[in-house]
């Protein structure tokens, strides 16, 4: 799910713990953040977020589990549905205060 959160003068990354998530890693022009749902890591939140000149674009999805083989993607992951949109609306809540 994409959504754009405008007129954010603040870091990326502290952005992010703001929402509680925590960085995973850079990718492109991409910042890779998750926020497990569970201790065991797994499923978790995942969320991309790059900056243009609209704000700050957030693609949010889930991941069901962890990756199978080393350097694959876990995807078993969720980009709709009421989980996902329900996290993104306290997102949305959270940054545009």
């Amino acid at each position: 799910m994409k959504f754009i959160i405008k007129n954010t003068r603040e870091n990326i990354v502290n952005l992010a713990r703001k929402i509680g998530y925590y960085f995973l890693k850079e990718e492109k022009d991409e910042l890779s953040f998750v926020r497990p749902l569970e201790r065991t890591g797994f499923p978790r939140f995942h969320l991309y977020i790059k900056e243009n000149n609209e704000g700050l674009i957030f693609n949010l999805h889930i991941d069901q589990k962890k990756p199978i083989y080393k350097g694959a993607p876990a995807h078993a992951g969720e980009y709709e549905g009421k989980v996902v949109e329900t996290e993104a609306e306290r997102i949305k809540q959270i940054l545009e205060k």
